[in-house]
């Protein structure tokens, strides 16, 4: 199982660009059962987009803000998304103690793709590779 990144979702939500264009490609050739997300991708994201309404201050605006967030809403309902269950947390609970200067978000993320036996799709090879057990691949990169 492949899972998805904030940094990929946003990509694939916001940027129009050869860097898409590979990543769409690359998805396209997984069976759908194959991708996901994480509820943690999920809480990140909303954050933004609740920051992004909030700075929306004409009704043009608002509209566009929520036209935006309905496609957000509709992707995530066409991608399995993984919790944040027990065998999760007590994975987060070990890289925790490992990993201090990793942000919590992210150590939730890799938990969840731990506890899953997955392989994290990310753009952020910096602070994921330092997981030693971690499958981590930018399929956003040549």
């Amino acid at each position: 199982m492949l899972v998805l990144d904030t940094d990929h979702l946003s990509a694939l939500e916001w940027e129009a660009s050869t860097t898409t264009q590979r990543l769409l490609e690359r998805l396209s050739l997984l069976a759908s059962d194959e991708a996901a997300t994480t509820i943690i991708n999920f809480e990140e994201q909303m954050r933004g987009w609740l920051a992004y309404l909030s700075r929306a201050r004409t009704l043009t605006q608002q509209v566009e803000a929520y036209r935006r967030l309905k496609k957000h809403l509709d992707n995530y309902r066409t991608i399995f998304v993984l919790e944040f269950d027990l065998r999760a947390a007590t994975e987060f609970q070990r890289l925790r103690k490992k990993h201090r200067t990793i942000g919590t978000m992210d150590l939730k993320i890799a938990a969840i793709v731990l506890a899953n036996d997955a392989t994290l799709l990310s753009r952020n090879l910096t602070d994921f590779r330092k997981i030693l057990e971690l499958k981590v691949e930018d399929w956003t990169a040549e």
